[in-house]
């Protein structure tokens, strides 16, 4: 099926991003310049997600989405803002917001929290090439990962051991085993290359990576994901 999103804003600038960005990732995007506008096209038009501004003219997009809430209107709302104020975002989220984005941010953190917010309401059509848990999320297809909806840059073996773990989450996997099918060696070589990598990804990956709550060691055997798929 293809997904379709309106853009809500008041700078032309920021709509003629938006809308290049989301048709460069397949979606089908319509726009609108005020909150008005806004509310008669998502009452119209058939839309899966929309991309709504705090701040418009007319209307605001908190009486937008509280409008279409109140009209039994379920579409998924993602809310713009440039304000960082936490009862802004409290407000969007308490009217029906589905998620909120700070401005300025860029096009992979808006595309990834599309796609999670696509994908908890059952319409995502690329799920098979996402792998969540927690905060992460692995596109398989384009070697991206993103915590909390932010980007986080990999090195190549990096995501690839990553990606292993993802992909036996909660399952211990031996250094060994990590050692012949990430680095190919068909030997028992030195595991400490496995160590070290298990380092990088904690300290990427976890808050606090001295005591690590995501990858997690398991004595005496080498390493595994913990967390909810």
């Amino acid at each position: 099926m293809d997904l379709r999103i309106l853009i809500v804003d008041d700078e032309e600038s920021i709509t003629t991003l938006i809308d290049y960005n989301l048709n460069q990732e397949g979606y089908q995007t319509a726009v609108a310049h005020d909150g008005e506008t806004a509310l008669k096209l998502a009452e119209k038009e058939n839309f899966n997600l929309i991309l709504l501004d705090l701040m418009l003219p007319n209307m605001s997009g908190i009486e937008v989405c509280q409008r279409l809430r109140d009209l039994g209107h379920k579409v998924p709302i993602i809310m713009l803002t440039a304000k960082s104020e936490e009862d802004d975002k409290i407000t969007g989220l308490d009217v029906g917001a589905d998620d909120y984005i700070t401005k300025p941010f860029s096009p992979k953190e808006l595309n990834a929290r599309i796609r999670a917010v696509l994908r908890r309401s059952g319409q995502h059509e690329d799920q098979k090439s996402l792998i969540m848990f927690n905060d992460i999320e692995i596109n398989v297809e384009t070697y991206e990962v993103f915590k909390n909806g932010r980007p986080v840059e990999f090195t190549k073996k990096e995501f690839e051991l990553l990606l292993y773990l993802a992909k036996r989450i909660n399952k211990p996997v031996k250094r060994e085993v990590l050692l012949q099918d990430v680095w190919d060696f068909d030997f028992i070589g030195d595991t400490r290359i496995v160590d070290v990598h298990i380092s990088h990804l904690r300290e990427k990956l976890e808050d606090e990576p001295k005591r690590p709550k995501l990858i997690k060691t398991v004595r005496g055997i080498g390493y595994k994901l913990e967390g909810s798929a």
